[in-house]
């Protein structure tokens, strides 16, 4: 990953748009971010993380505003930023959620967050050539490309404010939630829940297999009414079962003995039954034929009285038919009296009503009928005579209204022509003015920066004379080193045979001929060079020539950035850019002021276009309504004065044609009425004649005088039909105690044997309860013998089933327990513990190859897996081995300055080993935020050839810091300035 270019607007303590040129800034490999405090140092950084990701790092994350507060309403928050990734070169824009004012009224809303990407080389394959707009495909992209979230990013390429002298004093359970989140071992946490899941999950299924074969015990010994065994053996459940088979054979014995005599008992039971059941019949006839004899009289008396009602009969119901006739005509006559009596209140007195015929009445209500249908359609003409009366009243006030209304729509329209006319000149007017806006901000820029560049150039030039009088020094003094180390290197292979001397010893071959004995060993002469001395001047001479080469390219990039300015200014002098940008700002002030008022002045005119177009349409439909409630008006006068002649008219003596209309319907209803009860009347007075002659005919043939006596001998035809009953059921009760008296088999039986039959039943009933005794017991034998066998079976089975389930269950027991750091797991980690405690040896390994160096070889990093106190979890513990003593210490016993250079190490160090975790993905720029103030002179030596290293080995390395002696070691360099009108950056080399 390299940065190339990263623009801020109206973000953070940034309020306009500021940018920051990478390339030009990391040209040397390292560059310093200084400014004063609170200025936006971090803010930067800040930026750089919330472009790749969408969040900025640590705690600033949770509280810090990215919105600038001092920034212009109309002001869009936004960052940019463009990078090459996995060698594709792209740019990233993002802007966050943030409260911004309406555009049009009073308030706020919410502006919601934006992402894009977009290929500024050839598109990859696959990818959209527009590039990505949605956030998620975007944050998505980014982390492919990437190869590490969010959290592993911040801690390897944004090197926080003391994050990492927190993490190197942190306590195990702190640095295993970081180190988890660098290195994704989430699966392997995930691994061990899944051991503990599948394990309680098999110890739930064993549990329940445990309970089933427990619980096919407790069934076998219920079943065999024994208590539960402890454990069910063989040897048990094989005498169990035989002792059922032998209760089974005992209870076969009883229940052959017990049918046996129930048999016995019930041929007997039978026999005096049979007998006293015919002892029974023969007392029944004998009885029944007492009876009927003692009842001949009343039998007689039952026939006479049927006889009589029987003849009664028919002379009754003719004296009922004839009553109902009589009273049905009492109820006609008096209905036809009610009619005549209604048509008198109606006003209708004709002499001969009382006279007149059927016919004649219908012929009346006829009449009545046809004048009255011949109103009905005058009714309802009255009606609507009714309605446009007040219809008329409506279309007066209607046209009234509307010849108001059009002379108000008229005086409204007055002078709105003439008002559109002036708008749309304005917005035309505004509308160029805005067109105009971007060519002369271009120009505006353009003047600007070509204001900065003549401002650069004189210190531009003096930077390459510098530049060129640096890399002369730097030559001179890498020639003088090499001819030093050169020199060194000829005295010492002089006096090698001396230097080989020293190592000899009586006995031990010579390493160059093999001797064991040394007759002359060479001596050391004076001057002579050791390894020692011939190393340091190696070392010297790589110093100087990495001056030479930084000189080289201080003096390259300072001639480059010369050529670039004289380049873009093409001969034009400070004072005249000055005067020309002067010009183009007052007109761009002109044109702003100009082109702000064009949505104003749109609004405007839409808003009186629509105002006119609104009181035309009224205007035209007054008119219209005017004009027809006019025209409707004088049409329906016409049409009530027409319709009011032959209303009056029809309606003769009456107040109306409806009320003449109803009285003549009342008539002729009346007439209809009467006409109908003088038609019941004669039907009814013609059908009491007939019933009386059929009432004197009844009695001469039934024999009775008159038709009180017939009444009185007739009966319900309920009475008649129990009569009968009575009659038929005496004579079918002899016949039938005669027969059962001759029937062959009674022959000999007296009514007066006593048979004992009671004494027989309670033998057989108890030889029965016996036998069914028998039956059940032997009956519940064998199901339980049948029941045990299948228990037996089912409590081996489940049995056999178990024992491979628990050996399985012991393996996964203790296989779970070792993953989770426990059981027998010696070291008490857990699987996820000990891949992090991997990682972290790695990051110590490789933290300590920075810290010996920025140490001078005195300080190590030690890793420990260790348990820790009381037995806690070990594996993750950071100590510092110090060379000096020899000693462990812990990193808490550091000082400030060395706790900065162990923690700049192991950051390092973590960076390596998580870059090579996530893919090996290069990351070829590196920040470090802070801590350098706590370090002496030599120890900041130390550590910028570290830095040195880093940039030598191609990465482009950002200190962000106060520290006042960076300033002068540190050529390139980015100022932030703070000012009440928001932040700016300035570039210094």
């Amino acid at each position: 990953m390299r940065l190339h270019r990263l623009e801020v607007t109206a973000f953070g303590p940034y309020a306009r748009h500021e940018a920051v040129d990478f390339d030009a800034l990391g040209a040397d490999g390292l560059f310093l971010l200084h400014g004063d405090t609170g200025a936006g140092k971090t803010t930067l950084l800040d930026a750089v993380a919330f472009a790749l990701f969408g969040v900025v790092p640590g705690a600033r994350g949770d509280t810090k505003r990215l919105r600038s507060d001092l920034a212009e309403p109309t002001a869009v928050t936004e960052v940019a930023l463009e990078l090459t990734l996995q060698g594709q070169r792209l740019r990233l824009t993002r802007s966050p959620s943030y409260e911004r004012p309406k555009l049009t009224g009073d308030g706020t809303t919410t502006q919601p967050a934006k992402a894009s990407l977009s290929w500024v080389d050839a598109v990859p394959h696959g990818q959209a050539p527009e590039g990505l707009t949605r956030i998620d495909e975007v944050g998505r992209t980014v982390q492919r490309l990437l190869g590490m979230n969010a959290e592993q990013f911040f801690q390897v390429v944004l090197l926080p404010q003391g994050e990492f002298a927190r993490f190197l004093r942190a306590e195990t359970t702190e640095r295993e939630q970081l180190l988890e989140r660098l290195f994704g071992t989430q699966r392997f946490g995930d691994i061990e829940r899944w051991f503990r899941e599948l394990r309680a999950e098999r110890r739930r299924e064993l549990d329940q297999r445990r309970g089933g074969l427990r619980e096919w015990v407790a069934r076998f010994a219920q079943a065999a009414g024994a208590d539960t065994p402890e454990s069910a053996s063989p040897e048990w459940l094989a005498d169990v079962e035989q002792q059922a088979k032998q209760a089974v054979a005992d209870a076969e014995t009883v229940e052959q003995s017990a049918k046996s005599a129930r048999q016995a008992a019930g041929e007997t039971l039978a026999e005096r039954t049979a007998a006293a059941e015919r002892v029974q019949r023969v007392r029944l006839a004998h009885r029944k034929l007492a009876a009927l004899a003692a009842q001949r009289d009343e039998r007689a008396g039952w026939a006479a009285e049927l006889a009589a009602a029987r003849r009664a009969a028919t002379v009754a119901s003719g004296a009922d038919q004839a009553d109902r006739a009589k009273a049905q005509l009492d109820r006609a006559e008096l209905a036809e009296r009610s009619r005549v009596a209604e048509l008198d209140r109606l006003g209708y007195r004709e002499t001969e009503l009382n006279t007149a015929s059927v016919p004649e009445l219908r012929e009346r209500a006829g009449a009545f009928r046809e004048e009255a249908g011949a109103l009905a359609g005058l009714v309802e003409e009255a009606e609507q005579q009714r309605r446009d009366l007040r219809a008329v009243e409506r279309l007066a006030e209607t046209a009234t209204h509307a010849s108001a209304q059009t002379e108000v729509l008229n005086g409204k329209l007055a002078g709105i022509p003439e008002r559109i006319d002036e708008l749309r000149t304005k917005l035309e007017a505004a509308g160029e003015a805005e067109a105009k806006l971007d060519g002369v901000l271009a120009r505006e820029s353009e003047l600007a920066a070509g204001v900065a560049d003549a401002d650069r150039l004189a210190p531009a030039e003096r930077a390459v004379a510098e530049a060129e009088a640096a890399l002369l020094v730097a030559t001179d003094g890498h020639l003088r080193a090499k001819e030093h180390r050169l020199r060194l290197r000829e005295l010492r292979l002089d006096g090698m045979a001396a230097e080989l001397a020293v190592g000899l010893a009586a006995g031990s071959p010579c390493p160059v001929c093999g001797s064991a004995e040394h007759p002359a060993p060479a001596e050391p002469a004076a001057g002579s060079v050791d390894q020692d001395q011939e190393q340091a001047a190696e070392q010297a001479e790589s110093r100087a020539e990495r001056e030479r080469q930084a000189a080289e390219r201080a003096k390259h990039e300072a001639e480059r950035a010369l050529t670039g300015i004289r380049e873009r200014l093409r001969g034009r002098t400070g004072d005249a850019l000055r005067g020309e940008l002067a010009e183009v700002t007052e007109e761009l002030g002109a044109l702003r002021s100009l082109a702000g008022q064009r949505a104003r002045l749109a609004d405007q005119l839409r808003s009186v276009e629509a105002e006119s177009e609104a009181l035309t349409v009224q205007l035209r439909e007054a008119e219209h309504a005017a004009t027809t409630a006019g025209t409707e008006q004088r049409g329906l006068s016409e049409r009530i004065a027409e319709r009011a002649r032959r209303l009056e008219e029809a309606r003769g003596e009456h107040e109306n044609v409806g009320a003449r209309r109803e009285y003549l319907t009342t008539v002729l209803r009346a007439l209809d009425a009467l006409a109908e009860a003088r038609a019941a009347s004669g039907t009814a007075r013609e059908r009491l004649d007939e019933q009386l002659v059929a009432v004197r005919e009844a009695l001469a043939r039934a024999e009775f005088g008159t038709v009180a006596e017939a009444r009185a001998c007739a009966r319900p035809e309920e009475t008649l039909a129990e009569l009968e009953n009575r009659l038929a059921e005496a004579d079918r009760a002899e016949a039938s105690a005669r027969s059962v008296l001759a029937e062959p088999g009674l022959a000999g039986v007296s009514p007066e044997d006593e048979i004992d039959v009671e004494a027989a039943r309670l033998v057989a009933d108890d030889a029965r309860a016996r036998a069914e005794k028998a039956v059940s017991e032997r009956s519940a034998a064998e199901t339980k013998a049948a029941e045990l066998a299948t228990l037996a079976g089912r409590l081996g089975a489940a049995a056999a089933e178990l024992a491979p389930l628990e050996e399985k269950f012991e393996e996964l027991d203790a296989l779970t327990d070792v993953v989770n750091g426990r059981g027998q797991n010696a070291r008490k980690m857990s699987l996820r513990s000990y891949v992090l405690a991997a990682r972290l040896e790695e990051v110590a390994l490789a933290g300590t190859a920075r810290l010996r160096t920025m140490s001078q070889g005195r300080y190590s990093f030690v890793h420990s897996d260790a348990a820790g106190a009381r037995g806690t979890r070990g594996g993750l513990g950071i100590d510092v081995l110090d060379d000096y003593s020899g000693a462990v210490r812990p990193a808490k016993t550091l000082s400030g300055g060395e706790s900065f250079l162990a923690s700049l190490a192991l950051a390092l160090g973590l960076a390596d080993v998580v870059a090579a975790e996530t893919g090996g993905a290069l990351l070829d720029t590196l920040f470090i935020d802070e801590g350098f103030g706590t370090l002496d002179a030599e120890t900041l030596d130390i550590v910028m050839n570290v830095l040195d290293e880093l940039r030598a080995g191609g990465r482009v390395v950002g200190l962000v810091s106060h520290v006042e002696e960076l300033r002068q070691r540190i050529p390139t360099r980015l100022r932030v300035r703070k000012s009440r009108t928001g932040s700016t950056l300035e570039l210094q080399s």
